[in-house]
């Protein structure tokens, strides 16, 4: 490398880094979507279709960015809760962006922050092939009533562990000149998994989200 390559590579440096591999990670957009009540704002959630992956869990509304149809994850935000919650976007107001939450699990989650202008949620008309249903949880309960925290622990295979070609070697450790420790399972990381004990209960990736807003509060 000369000097003229290596200052055509700072040229090329991002101006606002993101994350290196991003697109071999899933990355849905959501709607944390607020609900101003007589008793103070509270959070609308929505419990998955017992026929869709993740079935009668709780989430946001939110989903897959589409190209032809999204110009910005912030579309997809909106797009989706309009599409889930049955309601016509101009009833949806996003007010901010809050950080994403990098899952363990090769997905990465943006979030939007934004109000449902509704006068009850007999407003909303959940699309049945998506949603069971929809609740609230007013905010002050999750100031009052901080996350149980448990942990899972993270493995990395060689070899496929499932499915029609289990145990075929996938990561060759040995014929690529690696330590040994690279041909059975390495890492054993822990991390964090949170729980709210609501009902039904909110956890996972939501809950991290509700806590982290929940710290920002102060």
């Amino acid at each position: 490398m000369n000097k003229k390559e290596f200052e055509n590579l700072l040229a090329h440096l991002p101006r606002d880094p993101g994350i290196l591999g991003r697109e071999d990670y899933f990355n849905p957009a959501v709607l944390i979507p607020f609900v101003e009540m007589p008793d103070g704002y509270h959070i609308l959630f929505e419990v998955r279709a017992k026929h869709i992956p993740q079935g009668g869990e709780v989430c946001f509304p939110g989903g897959r960015y589409q190209p032809g149809m999204d110009s910005s994850l912030m579309d997809t935000a909106l797009r989706e809760a309009s599409e889930e919650l049955g309601i016509v976007k101009d009833k949806i107001e996003i007010l901010g962006r809050t950080d994403a939450v990098v899952s363990p699990y090769l997905m990465i989650v943006d979030a939007f922050i934004g109000i449902i202008k509704i006068e009850s949620l007999g407003d909303i008309k959940p699309d049945p092939m998506e949603v069971e249903c929809v609740f609230t949880i007013p905010v002050e309960f999750f100031r009052n009533n901080p996350p149980e925290v448990y942990q899972g622990v993270l493995c990395s295979h060689p070899c496929a562990i499932d499915g029609p070609d289990e145990g075929s070697v996938l990561f060759p450790a040995k014929e690529l000149g690696l330590p040994e420790r690279y041909t059975k399972p390495w890492g054993k990381q822990r991390y964090n998994i949170y729980y709210y004990r609501t009902d039904p209960p909110v956890w996972g990736i939501t809950a991290r989200f509700i806590k982290d807003l929940i710290d920002k509060m102060g």
